[in-house]
């Protein structure tokens, strides 16, 4: 069915509560490989209740975030799950994230646009406590087969590669088991586990989950570009370019510029085949 773009748009929010704590922070930060070696003053940062900061990247899971099946429920958009796609994330940090919370989510259809042969649906998640505005998160959702409706095309979020070599270039490793762990900061999608359910996914065993490569880019280039501080950072953008699997490394590619890094990730193993792509971290 055509997605109805002005009724999705014309829909109530979505309001909930969410609430974290120190354990939810460090499942997520070991999740995306936080913690080698264990004993690193800077791991504990990562992992042990006492010295914990909140990488920004936590606001993709915190309360369990997974606004985005809920905003494909929406009034106006019925569409096939199997043709949706996490195109692309990006959040905007007000301040932050504290170690414990609770706080208010509204969730709403910010923007459809029409691909031609697909739709991208954006789905904007704010969220507040007594303080006030935490952050922002938008998931940008691709919807093959439910373009063609007349809507707006939408910006392009490209970014401009320097033609000069990386800043720095940072390895990182996925262990085994880490797509086991990462799912149990909510998203419990079978294809990041199953190699069933994978092999009719069309792939040959389960792969890692596109915000755990989204956590894992920001956490390196807040530990090497940042100084480690995560404070620092006020907005993170990409868009998923293709997968990684459990086992693999993630070559990231950093340009610094002044107010913002620019990042390219790939995977070693596939001779560089792309995982994230226009990717930038603004910070202060």
């Amino acid at each position: 069915m055509p997605i109805d773009a002005a009724k999705a748009l014309a829909a109530d929010p979505r309001h909930g509560d969410i609430g974290w704590d120190h354990k939810d922070i460090q499942l997520y930060h070991l999740g995306l490989g936080a913690g080698l070696p264990a004993t690193d003053p800077d791991e504990l940062r990562y992992t042990l209740e006492s010295k914990l900061h909140v990488l920004p990247s936590f606001a993709t899971v915190a309360g369990a975030g997974m606004a985005m099946m809920g905003g494909l429920a929406a009034p106006g958009i019925e569409v096939n799950l199997a043709a949706v796609l996490h195109g692309g994330q990006s959040i905007e940090l007000h301040r932050p994230i504290p170690v414990k919370g609770r706080a208010s989510s509204t969730a709403k259809v910010a923007a459809v646009y029409d691909k031609g042969k697909a739709a991208v649906i954006v789905l904007r998640t704010e969220v507040a406590d007594a303080d006030g505005p935490l952050w922002t998160s938008d998931a940008q959702i691709f919807v093959r087969g439910e373009g063609g409706f007349g809507g707006e095309r939408g910006p392009s979020v490209a970014s401009q590669q320097p033609e000069r070599a990386p800043d720095r270039i940072e390895e990182r490793r996925i262990r085994e088991e880490q797509a086991l762990l990462y799912r149990l900061s909510g998203d419990w999608n079978p294809l990041h586990a199953d190699p069933e359910f994978a092999k009719l996914a069309g792939f040959d065993r389960p792969i890692l989950h596109g915000l755990c490569s989204y956590g894992m880019t920001l956490k390196a280039v807040v530990d090497t570009a940042l100084g480690g501080d995560v404070s620092r950072v006020r907005a993170y953008r990409t868009r998923f370019a293709g997968i990684v699997f459990p086992g693999e490394t993630l070559r990231i590619r950093m340009w610094q510029e002044p107010g913002r890094v620019l990042v390219s990730v790939t995977a070693v193993e596939r001779d560089d085949a792309p995982v994230l792509a226009d990717t930038v971290i603004e910070h202060a």
